[in-house]
């Protein structure tokens, strides 16, 4: 983590975000996504699983038997 001149670690509200493909929610950068940040496009495990088993983009809710 890069730190200021003050030698201080940036606040949250500093830090790169991004929103969710999914839930269309806010997320913060992380420092596990260091090296990968360009290629994150959810914000959780459960919201990637959740758009790749929905691929028409629709709930399961929406779908009528």
């Amino acid at each position: 983590m890069r730190r200021n001149a003050n030698g201080q670690r940036p606040t949250k509200s500093d830090l790169p975000h991004k929103t969710c493909l999914t839930c269309n929610r806010p997320f913060v950068w992380r420092r596990k996504w260091r090296d990968c940040w360009d290629d994150v496009k959810y914000c959780s495990a459960r919201c990637r699983d959740h758009r790749a088993n929905n691929k028409g983009g629709a709930s399961q809710a929406d779908t009528a038997p």
